[in-house]
């Protein structure tokens, strides 16, 4: 039994640093299997196929960084202490830790920057399954901390917030570059939280723009002649 899940181990290590690397669809089971030196019969037994190995991949850190995510949540609602820093905190806090662990966590990230560029339906699918837990815990978090933003700019803010985190996680050189000073640590968890999160407070909370407050006064004026019919 020890060696079956030693096995399954080295699989899932090795395809994930081979598919952060070369990327999914670029990474063929024999490459894995030889790395990882087990048979395919190995990789069939424990995953069933690539697309079951890619899944386990996957899941085996999303599922854990996900409920840590939603754990802070409830934390904070469980507290009364609610508010816009806190639930931002709480969902880019994991992976930035995750993506400074010093271990697996950072050739994670860059996997899940390749599953955005990615071309096969199955993974999308797949990532919104996965996901939709998490987006049904932070959707209405969200719409109770901002309560005047219109839904579908919301939704717009939210996309560029994702964006900006998983720029940071990336851990690019530019920031690097552009560092303000040497006492600045752009590798540590705690100072890029202390830092962005004011930052995507601003976005979150910045007034509409004048042609976009038009937008949406005219789909809040729709919104209620639907519903009144």
């Amino acid at each position: 039994m020890a060696e079956a899940s030693d096995t399954k181990e080295r699989i899932l290590d090795t395809a994930e640093r081979l598919f952060a690397e070369r990327g999914l669809g670029q990474t063929s089971l024999r490459q894995i299997t030889s790395q990882a030196e087990v048979n395919l019969a190995a990789v069939n037994y424990h995953f069933g196929s690539k697309q079951g190995l890619i899944k386990a991949v996957l899941g085996r850190r999303l599922e854990p960084l996900n409920r840590e995510r939603i754990r802070r949540l409830d934390r904070l609602e469980r507290a009364g202490e609610l508010t816009l820093e806190g639930l931002i905190e709480a969902f880019i806090g994991p992976p930035l830790e995750l993506s400074r662990d010093g271990g697996g966590g950072s050739r994670f990230v860059r996997l899940m920057g390749r599953t955005y560029t990615e071309h096969a339906s199955f993974l999308h699918d797949h990532m919104r399954q996965a996901n939709e837990g998490l987006v049904s815990r932070f959707k209405p978090a969200f719409r109770q901390v901002l309560p005047d933003l219109p839904k579908g700019e919301l939704y717009w803010r939210l996309h560029f917030m994702v964006g900006v985190m998983s720029y940071v996680m990336a851990g690019n050189d530019m920031m690097q570059v552009l560092a303000a000073s040497r006492s600045a640590n752009p590798d540590e968890p705690r100072e890029i939280i202390r830092r962005v999160v004011p930052f995507l407070v601003g976005g979150l909370r910045a007034p509409l723009p004048p042609e976009l407050q038009e937008e949406a006064s005219e789909a809040g004026t729709t919104e209620v002649a639907a519903g009144s019919g």
